[in-house]
């Protein structure tokens, strides 16, 4: 096994998990809700009276933080996202994404964050679960075909 050292970034992704664990805390402690984006996205379907607007201020924020961090941090710092896959294959992803966080009553960030630390048993079977799945898929993509 070789690492990408390029590629290899131990310190944003240390600040990235401390960052989205400390949110993770705030929201549950200041709203008494799980930050799972499946779960403030899917309370939208239907929207309940009262309910909406905060999970509609949250999802803007989400993406306008991109936004944002773009007018903060300086041009040579940003580089964009390669996808080695056809659009069809990022479509088909999501929908798979999609329709797993439905079966599993919920995504990767509920689970595998918030879950795990409220030591949930479910949470523990879905997130080994979809890890488990992401690496034979990483595999089977990479090395079979």
């Amino acid at each position: 096994m070789n690492i990408d050292w390029a590629h290899f970034t131990p310190f944003a992704s240390l600040v990235g998990g401390i960052i989205l664990g400390v949110a993770s805390a705030i929201f549950i402690l200041v709203n008494g809700r799980i930050l799972g984006i499946s779960g403030i996205l899917g309370g939208l379907l239907p929207p309940k009276v009262g309910d909406a607007t905060w999970r509609v201020a949250f999802l803007l924020g989400m993406f306008a933080a991109p936004t944002v961090f773009h007018a903060v941090v300086p041009a040579q710092y940003i580089t964009a996202p390669r996808i080695d896959a056809s659009d069809w294959m990022v479509i088909a992803a999501g929908l798979l994404v999609g329709i797993g966080t439905r079966y599993a009553s919920g995504c990767t960030s509920g689970h595998g964050v918030c879950g795990l630390s409220r030591l949930s048993p479910r949470s523990l079977v879905a997130t080994l679960s979809f890890m488990g799945a992401g690496f034979v898929m990483v595999y089977v993509l990479r090395h079979i075909l």
